[in-house]
């Protein structure tokens, strides 16, 4: 799909469980947090995803809380950067991945 047939977010919105984003082509979709971080698009976390699980993981506390988004930022006019509660913030989420996770949640 060319960016420029792509709709363009109208509204966004999030509350203790998802992100909900209103397009121009009037869907709808809520993402949750945690299934977006948990598929975050950086470069550490594709890694991570490669890697086997440890055996023991030791985890921050910030990491044992639900998973929850502290601030969506635009980058540009094709993506945006979530910060989740847990200090991650690297993931940059274009308007086509976007698109893509609502359509498979």
């Amino acid at each position: 799909m060319n960016p420029q047939d792509l709709p363009t977010p109208v509204s966004l919105s999030g509350d203790e469980e998802a992100l909900s984003i209103e397009w121009s082509d009037g869907g709808t979709h809520r993402l949750g947090w945690a299934m977006l971080r948990a598929r975050c698009p950086c470069a550490t976390c594709r890694t991570k995803v490669d890697e086997p699980p440890a055996l023991l993981p030791v985890m921050a506390i910030e990491e044992a809380a639900p998973t929850r988004g502290t601030a969506v930022k635009p980058v540009g006019n094709y993506a945006y950067n979530i910060h989740f509660n847990d200090g991650h913030n690297t993931g940059i989420y274009t308007l086509e991945y976007l698109l893509a996770l609502g359509r498979v949640s």
